[in-house]
């Protein structure tokens, strides 16, 4: 089995692609490639990689019917600046391989994160975790992002005056905030580098993870352009349905052959009979949404 060398990815090794306002992505190393996909896929009966028309259709196959095990054989590492607070969220997809720079051994920068002024949001009256969709007015948000830079500031003037005095440095950055920025090594096989993808690309993960994951795709697909291809058709494009999603699937098919079209009082009763209600029937008429389902005004 041949080590794989994929011209596109050679291209980008060790660029930095920049996220937020100090961040970034560099794909450090590469490990495999599609066609060590097939290569594994085909293993067991000794054969290896055939045409491309072949080899699309054997990674489309293995991801449509969830065959995982052959994308585990592709592994890649980045090199990857962020704020603090994001990696708190991106450190709990527990599959990855992580070395983070140590503010028990190193002075940390001076580099914080400051949003945009369009980032500075309130608290969405429904989304617990999230913001809202409007941001605030300008002359709100530029007071905030003051306040921000001010504490900021303060933060790591106090940190320098405590290793002045001698204090350990793994004492010293406890004054440090989350909007901190740290860098690591983090490595992962393709497999659960999709499962990571899948999560942090959806529109309910916060934004600011959601750059880096948008980042970290399209570095993918440098890779692994067939497979990130089928990931993209049958996972990101995808959607499943559970039991009761299905029931009012068929149910509203029914109503839809019958009347051509579901007036808005109509989405209850259908959900109702099916055991659909609150967040649930919102989340299912969510995944009908992009297929305008059902509206009457489409």
């Amino acid at each position: 089995m041949a080590h794989c060398i994929v011209p596109s990815a050679e291209e980008i090794l060790d660029k930095e692609f920049p996220v937020l306002d100090k961040g970034f992505v560099r794909l450090v190393d590469y490990l495999g490639s599609d066609e060590r996909i097939v290569q594994a896929a085909r293993v067991s009966y000794g054969k290896g990689t055939k045409t491309f028309r072949e080899d699309h259709g054997l990674i489309h196959y293995l991801l449509r019917n969830e065959h995982t095990s052959p994308f585990e054989q592709v592994v890649l590492t980045f090199h990857i600046k962020l704020p603090i607070f994001v990696a708190r969220q991106w450190i709990r997809h527990r599959t990855a391989r992580v070395n983070e720079i140590s503010g028990r051994y190193s002075v940390l920068k001076d580099e914080f994160y400051l949003p945009s002024l369009e980032d500075l949001a309130p608290q969405s009256k429904d989304n617990k975790q999230g913001r809202a969709s409007e941001p605030f007015p300008p002359e709100i948000g530029e007071g905030i992002l003051r306040l921000v830079s001010t504490l900021q500031g303060e933060a790591y003037k106090a940190y320098e005056e405590l290793l002045g005095t001698g204090l350990a440095r793994e004492i010293a950055r406890i004054v440090l905030p989350l909007c901190a920025y740290t860098e690591w090594y983090w490595q992962m096989d393709l497999h659960n580098l999709m499962h990571f993808l899948k999560l942090r690309l959806d529109p309910h993960a916060q934004k600011e993870i959601r750059l880096y994951a948008q980042v970290i795709f399209e570095i993918t697909k440098r890779v692994c352009p067939i497979a990130m291809e089928a990931f993209e058709e049958y996972v990101l494009k995808g959607v499943t349905f559970s039991g009761k999603e299905r029931q009012a699937l068929r149910a509203l098919v029914k109503r839809l052959e019958s009347k051509g079209s579901i007036l808005e009082g109509e989405w209850e009763e259908i959900g109702a009979s099916c055991g659909l209600e609150g967040k649930e029937l919102e989340r299912f008429r969510e995944k009908m949404e992009g297929w305008r389902i059902g509206d009457s005004n489409p």
